[in-house]
């Protein structure tokens, strides 16, 4: 019983060409943002943001699921409505971010492994219990000179396993993300070779720890050269790279994989998904979707800016990027939307 609900959970979320706005900022992360315009970095700011977030008109056209932050999972609507209700009337699955960040691993320098296990299995019992249906867990990994390391590969792939298992026994469907960062001046190549070490070890790991493939979701980075790389690929060669990297490593009985935009501007992210859906979606045994934060929330934090008069402003940029993203799920999006 519960097995056919993580499947049904797994294939609702991605169902009419929908997607996933993560929203699960940490506190630290939040405030930075807000910092940057000027916002106030309080508890009833970070509160308000999320309620435009989740009040806005027609998101769960676009959005079939939001991962929350612990902070976010317990807030409320100013009149009191709890924000889990407000996403689940609106059709909008809730989803938590339980991972507690990616920490220094020791003995490797420059790399890190992300923190969270302790303790796990109760939390998740308390967030399913709050609503949530779904899990996401993030572990980071660099790229540059001899990095990313085996063991750095190996521990994040591990914890992302036990993770996911913990969460199917919890009723909770898990998000696996494996994020090769950005950051550098690595070529495109180099990310598709570590990208597919990375997922073909994260697979061997939930093979391992008896994870059922058709009640997770994978939540990969697409594969791009380092941000500092002098040679950027278009739009149709990073869709290539990606596809072909996936589809060396991860296995089709995967129900969907959601990417990360990871730093790319909205619109280039949009792009790159639209050019995946246009050259590959016939022969995809996965559906490929969009799992953003920035490159939906972005444009809209920078039009609120902790205004109540920019809210409604603020709300139709928001629904504009995930109803771009929605369109370029079925490869039909193009730049003339953003005139719009």
């Amino acid at each position: 019983m519960k097995s056919q609900a993580l499947r049904d959970i797994a294939t609702t979320l991605f169902g009419d060409n929908k997607g996933l706005l993560a929203m699960d900022e940490s506190t630290p992360t939040c405030n930075k943002r807000f910092a940057r315009l000027g916002i106030p970095q309080t508890e009833e700011a970070r509160r308000a943001y999320r309620e435009l977030i989740v009040t806005t008109p027609g998101l769960g056209e676009c959005i079939g699921g939001a991962i929350l932050y612990d902070e976010t999972i317990r807030q409320h609507k100013k009149d009191g409505t709890p924000f889990v209700k407000v996403l689940i009337d609106a059709g909008i699955i809730p989803g938590i971010k339980v991972d507690i960040g990616a920490k220094e691993l020791a003995g490797y320098p420059g790399e890190k492994v992300t923190e969270g296990l302790d303790g796990l299995r109760d939390r998740l019992a308390e967030y399913f219990g709050m609503g949530a249906r779904f899990a996401k867990w993030r572990a980071v990994i660099a790229i540059g000179g001899d990095l990313p390391s085996r063991c750095c590969i190996a521990v994040n792939a591990n914890a992302l396993a036990r993770y996911a298992a913990l969460c199917q026994e919890a009723g909770l469907v898990p998000i696996v993300e494996p994020e090769v960062l950005m950051q550098g001046n690595h070529t495109i190549e180099s990310c598709s070779e570590v990208t597919e070490k990375v997922l073909r070890e994260v697979f061997c790991q939930i093979h391992l720890q008896g994870v059922v493939l058709e009640e997770m979701i994978l939540k990969p980075n697409m594969v791009l050269p380092g941000s500092d790389c002098t040679s950027q690929p278009s739009v149709e060669e990073v869709a290539d790279a990606t596809v072909n990297a996936l589809l060396r490593a991860v296995p089709a009985a995967v129900p969907a994989v959601a990417f990360l935009s990871g730093g790319q501007s909205a619109e280039l992210a949009t792009a790159r998904l639209n050019a995946m859906s246009v050259r590959f979606k016939s022969r995809l045994p996965w559906a490929v979707a969009f799992s953003f934060a920035r490159a939906i929330q972005q444009p809209a934090l920078e039009l609120w800016k902790g205004r109540d008069e920019n809210v409604l402003a603020a709300q139709q940029a928001l629904y504009h990027r995930a109803r771009c993203n929605q369109t370029a799920r079925r490869g039909e999006y193009s730049q003339e939307m953003e005139k719009v």
